[in-house]
């Protein structure tokens, strides 16, 4: 779907409390957050401007924001986990 805004809060509502930690708190998870961010408006505006680029790419665009997105769940379960075992 174009213009889909791909929000780690949309996508992982389940992870609400977990992002809104991991962003204040870690450093590493809020510099990959906000770069997973800019991305998907990146993303999201070429959508919306007709693609004004080729489609390698948006495909690469949207490889990279697949790949940042992988690497932000991790962190989520991992952190999530951590805090259910220890609750």
């Amino acid at each position: 779907m174009l213009n889909e805004n791909h929000a780690l809060i949309f996508d992982f509502p389940e992870f609400k409390q977990d992002i809104v930690y991991l962003n204040y708190k870690d450093e590493a998870f809020q510099t990959l957050s906000k770069q997973y961010h800019v991305l998907d408006y990146d993303i999201r505006q070429l959508e919306v401007a007709g693609s004004p680029t080729d489609d390698e790419h948006m495909h690469n665009l949207k490889v990279q924001r697949a790949n940042l997105k992988d690497v932000l769940f991790q962190q989520l379960k991992a952190h999530h986990d951590k805090a259910v075992a220890t609750s």
